[in-house]
């Protein structure tokens, strides 16, 4: 069978015509529901029925998100039982399956690693292709209309939970991805370019001197996750001159 990884931005309005034209080529695509009022899922459902494809749905496994003392260990726990739970779905349906990655599947998403797991214990024979999504970070660039970078610079991109230690190793210009409540602590002085749900209806969108702006950001984010059900968070942090 054909499994497609497919990029799709925040949603509806992200996907290209790459991602339309392959997504009404599948039989199906596979989601995991981590809850029953799972804002996130609803989005996946609306790029289905805008290109006629049923959305399958599987429970998803549980995970340590209280950032274990061995967080790899913890994550690749919970790949695992995704291996498993998509493969029992994928061996009762066959056909051409979609995965649908929020943003881009080759930043901070593990579809593809799972994937690629599948596809190596043989259980299921799969073969696989990706095509590429808007990620988090161009949106919240094109949004504050922003360059990533100063001339000739790099632009570093991390977790959040790795933000101290970008820091700490002398990294003055930083994409901060996958954070819970920010914790700039320290960082007072520098500038910060930061979104929430950037690319949707519920998106908030902060920009200025942290120290000035921190509490802006906070509410920003409580009305995001009250208004949606959910928050995802990206941030440009950079040290002044």
């Amino acid at each position: 069978m054909r499994v497609r990884i497919l990029g799709i931005g925040m949603g509806p309005r992200h996907v290209t015509q790459e991602v339309a034209d392959a997504l009404r080529g599948c039989d199906y695509a596979v989601a995991a529901r981590k809850h029953d009022d799972d804002g996130l899922l609803a989005l996946r459902q609306t790029v289905c029925d805008t290109y006629g494809v049923p959305l399958v749905t599987v429970p998803d496994p549980e995970r340590d998100r209280d950032d274990p003392a061995d967080y790899p260990a913890a994550v690749a726990a919970w790949h695992e039982a995704r291996v498993a739970a998509y493969e029992r779905v994928l061996g009762a349906c066959g056909g051409t399956a979609a995965f649908l990655v929020w943003g881009d599947p080759a930043l901070y998403d593990s579809t593809l690693r799972i994937v690629e797991r599948i596809a190596a214990r043989g259980v299921v024979p799969v073969e696989h292709d990706v095509l590429p999504g808007v990620s988090a970070p161009q949106l919240l660039a094109a949004r504050h209309r922003i360059v990533l970078h100063e001339v000739g610079r790099p632009v570093h991109v991390t977790p959040a939970r790795r933000l101290r230690e970008a820091v700490d190793a002398g990294q003055d210009n930083i994409v901060v991805m996958l954070g819970g409540k920010p914790a700039f602590e320290g960082l007072e002085h520098w500038s910060v370019w930061w979104g929430a749900n950037v690319g949707t209806d519920t998106e908030e969108l902060v920009a200025g001197r942290v120290g000035d702006v921190l509490p802006g950001i906070d509410a920003a984010r409580t009305r995001a996750k009250d208004r949606a059900g959910w928050v995802m968070d990206v941030a440009l942090l950079r040290r002044p001159v």
